[in-house]
């Protein structure tokens, strides 16, 4: 969805929980869910693994907003990215971008001279989306998370 509003970044409030938990399972059902064995994907909703991470380190993500509503953030500690996720429904709005420029000009700052992280070997989608921003394949392994025989692809780019 493109959208007629600006997009803008700014930090995570503790008022914006409920909207990133809602942006994770938001994720999970258009991403996630198709790929994963039942017990895992019950096992992410009975433990409510989005209010938990939310909880855990939403207070260090970076938001994109339009208008009112948050449409996604990013989550990076020293120079890994742990999460960007956005809303199904602004996919392909610059929302994606404009947060890993964040993230990234964040690390860069802080002296790494590359970036990490990691996505699975069926998302295409995002291993696209990262590959036309320079990272490269550097490892696969086991994802354990979801205990549904997934493979996982760790990326890194460097930063100039």
């Amino acid at each position: 969805m493109q959208s007629l509003e600006p997009l803008t970044i700014r930090r995570a409030r503790s008022a914006d929980c409920p909207e990133l938990t809602a942006i994770l399972y938001d994720t999970f059902e258009s991403t996630w869910l198709s790929n994963i064995t039942s017990d895992a994907a019950k096992a992410f909703r009975d433990e409510d693994r989005p209010a938990a991470y939310v909880a855990r380190r939403g207070h260090e993500f970076w938001v994109c907003e339009c208008g009112n509503c948050i449409v996604g953030f990013v989550d990076w500690q020293g120079d890994f990215v742990n999460a960007l996720h956005v809303r199904s429904s602004y996919a392909r709005s610059g929302a994606g971008t404009q947060l890993m420029d964040k993230a990234e000009a964040e690390i860069r700052n802080s002296g790494f001279s590359a970036a990490r992280l990691e996505t699975d070997t069926f998302n295409t989608i995002s291993r696209a989306f990262y590959a036309k921003r320079g990272y490269m394949e550097t490892g696969r392994y086991p994802d354990t998370e979801w205990s549904s025989d997934l493979v996982t692809i760790l990326l890194v780019k460097a930063l100039q």
